[in-house]
């Protein structure tokens, strides 16, 4: 039987899950300037959901517990995943990095025989979703988020193009981080526990994902391509760095070889966090040596979504009482759709956590349990870690501020359709 603070933490979960669909409500609250308008915007931001459920656990686990167990339980989670998608998510956003990025996908969008408008977006939906096998996928959201940003979600409106993009993007980064076995967090939770090296990931993973990507991406450009060409829908001028900012001069070689030193040792030290979050230090502080190279540094973005992985860490460390009987008594392929549904209403990372604590599953059991884990992975904010980087980064520009996940839900379903054929395969 369950004990009470696990009901009642699944309660809050359940609470918390209802709140991230109705941020609509507190922002058109908050709008009204009444006299509670900041707890209201304070309500309506996404990234605050999960960590201010997360403290109405710990108070409630003080008054059925006393102080000295909600302490405790604080001190026995692991907060290394939100700490690291924190430090990623700032030195990732730099302009040097940024800028370097943009040379490599402008380099590969002339390869491909097609309009130059068309080629851009292609390769900054697929390439660097695919990218976050080697430098994570929070890494590769944050460069998307900001590539997109800046090239294509600034024009107003459009938001059915805004929606559809964003819908791939979470889709692309959830299994394009597959091909590796240390840069998707449900991959990295479960690979030494399943024996799984970069080279089992590759070969059962990283084709199927891959395909599944390159198509997305594909499909997109296609249905919005006379929007591409035409320009209604942005210049792309966030990978085309000929059309950026004249006023400025161009970030050195040296700075973008200092900062990419500064983004393989976070990548290298991940599971580290007093060693990769002294490299943050050191990076904000060259950052601020050569301020004339830098664009602002996303450290309150950054705080925000770790708050909300905090949150989820804190809060989802109390479902294992439902989730890991439910998980263990699936058979394989329900497994693979429960996993993809499941997912949308908790951490990927989580899930795949508890289902490598079921014990006697077999190889398919397992592939289908992760396999289901990353597909989902794009149909909503919590799906997967990278995902509130991403909202983060580009919510401002969706109408009234904010994103819908109801809308972000439906537009996630086709490439999650394409993803679980190709896993299933």
């Amino acid at each position: 039987m369950p004990q009470t603070i696990e009901i009642v933490a699944t309660a809050l979960f359940a609470v918390a899950v209802l709140h991230t669909f109705s941020v609509s409500f507190f922002a058109r609250l908050a709008h009204r300037n009444g006299p509670h308008a900041g707890i209201w915007h304070m309500l309506s931001e996404v990234e605050a959901v999960f960590g201010v459920w997360a403290f109405v656990l710990l108070v409630c686990m003080a008054l059925l517990g006393g102080t000295h167990s909600a302490i405790e339980y604080m001190d026995t989670r692991n907060f290394t995943e939100p700490l690291f998608v924190f430090a990623i998510m700032v030195v990732a956003a730099s302009r040097p990095i940024l800028e370097m990025v943009s040379i490599l996908l402008r380099a590969a969008a002339r390869l491909l025989p097609v309009r130059r408008e068309l080629s851009t977006f292609f390769v900054v939906m697929a390439l660097v979703p695919l990218g976050g096998s080697f430098i994570t996928e929070p890494a590769a959201m944050t460069l998307a988020a900001l590539l997109l940003r800046d090239g294509y979600f600034r024009v107003s409106g459009r938001a059915g193009f805004k929606y559809l993009t964003l819908g791939v993007l979470f889709v692309n980064v959830s299994i394009g981080g597959v091909l590796t076995a240390y840069a998707a967090p449900p991959v990295l939770m479960v690979a030494s526990t399943f024996g799984w090296d970069t080279a089992f990931m590759a070969q059962h993973f990283g084709w199927r994902a891959a395909v599944a990507v390159v198509v997305n991406a594909l499909v997109l450009t296609l249905v919005c391509r006379a929007a591409l060409l035409e320009g209604s829908v942005g210049t792309g001028k966030g990978v085309d760095a000929d059309d950026g900012d004249k006023s400025r001069a161009p970030v050195p070689a040296w700075v973008m070889l200092m900062h990419l030193l500064f983004l393989a040792g976070v990548v290298l030290t991940a599971h580290h966090p007093a060693v990769f979050l002294g490299l943050l230090m050191l990076f904000i502080g060259f950052a601020e040596g050569y301020k004339r190279h830098q664009n602002r540094l996303l450290i309150k973005e950054g705080l925000m979504v770790g708050f909300f992985l905090a949150g989820l860490v804190v809060l989802g460390g109390l479902q294992k009482w439902w989730l890991q009987d439910l998980l263990g008594g699936l058979s394989p392929l329900v497994l693979f759709g429960g996993a993809t549904a499941l997912t949308a209403i908790t951490d990927n990372a989580a899930l795949t956590y508890l289902g490598s604590l079921v014990e006697g599953t077999n190889d398919v059991w397992r592939y289908m349990l992760v396999a289901g884990a990353v597909t989902g992975g794009g149909l909503t904010v919590i799906a997967n870690a990278p995902n509130p980087a991403g909202f983060s980064i580009l919510k401002n520009h969706f109408p009234d501020g904010s994103i819908s996940p109801g809308r972000l839900f439906v537009c996630a379903l086709a490439p999650t359709a394409v993803a679980s054929v190709m896993f299933l395969v």
